[in-house]
């Protein structure tokens, strides 16, 4: 069975506060992938939005993220963000050697040894807003510096550097068409500094996470320094990225539902089953990532999907698929935890996920326990929201107590 050839035009420009997006919801209702255009790029591509089938996507080997490398490929942004060496267009076997060697930085174990930092990080972040006194801005205190801080810091950059930093992957988030020149020149800085990073680490190496994903060994494989500069870059991006947002976002439903926070402040221990529960809930991105290229024909979910098509999936339509989640609209704190899309899935998977999962429960559970007053300083409606980028988050989020 083959869809129909008609074609939607999606801008997946939505961005009302932390409402589900209409017209994602109204491509996952239908029975079938359906075909969509994107504001980038010289191809349509079919949509993939269902769990198993999103699921099936992410782990066939016919489907190739590799293969989007020298192809204008459909997209939201007018510079491609990811980098053609980035683990994230990489294919098994290569990627799978790739996220072996830079996982052992990401362990839980390593994490665990991380948090004290952290833990760290964010007291000395709520102990300056706590200085200067309510009212103040929680993505300026807290949800903005502490995940830029953490990687940064973790990685080794020297704090007279972060501005230029954050600012250049702003540039590369930028969904805008006058902002190819400025997100390119922005992608080849980030490479450069991370190469020369990457060159004096192998010569005097500190503790660090480049450090030790240098020092990973498999038998006698290791990654090369340009393997080592874009990992660098992935997890800036990402570290900038998801766990931003995600802190803001995940603060804004606690001010905004009283019930939850009432539930975590009644049950702190269920605090990372909740978190889960809101980043499972959350639409913490436009439309859609990174495509594959089909290799070869592939039936996926009814319909025949032929050789170089395009082909994008929804991790955020997956994570509202009634069939795995029941009453997948609502934003249950008791739901029992099930694995979701949030961070990926399969060989994509975010390799520093018990990174990003420690920060968020230290931000938030420091936040709940250094400020139980805490509430929203303005009323919801108006709270200012991001519209320039993929993302989906406040960009101040004025808190009083």
């Amino acid at each position: 069975m083959t869809a129909d050839n008609e074609t939607n035009i999606c801008p997946f420009d939505f961005s009302e506060a932390l409402e589900f997006d209409p017209e994602l919801a109204d491509l996952m209702d239908r029975d079938s992938p359906t075909r969509i255009r994107l504001p980038y790029g010289d191809a349509d591509a079919w949509l993939i939005t269902g769990f198993d089938a999103v699921k099936q996507v992410t782990t066939d080997h016919r489907l190739s993220r590799a293969a989007i490398i020298g192809h204008d490929y459909p997209r939201l942004t007018p510079e491609p963000i990811v980098s053609p060496e980035s683990i994230n267009v990489m294919d098994p076997p290569h990627s799978s050697r790739v996220r072996q060697l830079a996982s052992q930085a990401f362990t839980q174990q390593q994490v665990d040894g991380m948090r004290s930092r952290i833990i760290w990080l964010a007291d000395v972040l709520l102990d300056r807003m706590e200085e200067d006194g309510s009212p103040a801005d929680l993505v300026q205190y807290l949800s903005d510096p502490l995940p830029q801080h953490t990687i940064l810091d973790l990685l080794g950059v020297e704090q007279e550097d972060w501005p230029q930093m954050q600012e250049s992957v702003r540039q590369l988030l930028v969904v805008g068409a006058g902002n190819k020149e400025a997100a390119a020149s922005a992608k080849a800085d980030l490479t450069d500094y991370f190469a020369k990073l990457v060159e004096q680490r192998r010569s005097s190496p500190g503790k660090d996470l480049i450090s030790a994903m240098a020092a990973a060994r498999d038998g006698e494989d290791q990654l090369d320094d340009r393997e080592l500069a874009v990992m660098a870059l992935t997890l800036t991006l990402s570290g900038q990225d998801t766990a931003t947002c995600q802190i803001s976002d995940i603060a804004y439903l606690l001010l905004t539902r009283p019930e939850l926070m009432e539930h975590l402040r009644r049950r702190p221990e269920s605090l990372t089953d909740v978190l889960q529960e809101m980043l499972r809930h959350i639409p913490f991105r436009k439309g859609v990532g990174i495509p594959r290229v089909a290799l070869e024909d592939v039936e996926l979910d009814g319909v025949q999907i032929r050789a170089g098509e395009f082909v994008h999936v929804s991790y955020l339509t997956a994570n509202r698929d009634p069939k795995r989640f029941p009453d997948s609209h609502v934003l249950d704190p008791d739901r029992p935890y099930q694995p979701h899309m949030t961070f990926g899935w399969g060989g994509h998977r975010c390799i520093a996920v018990p990174l990003a999962m420690a920060e968020m429960e230290v931000a938030i559970g420091r936040l709940l326990k250094r400020f139980p007053g805490l509430r929203l300083a303005v009323p919801p409606e108006e709270v200012r929201w991001d519209t320039e980028t993929i993302r989906r988050f406040p960009l101040e989020l004025p808190v009083a107590w």
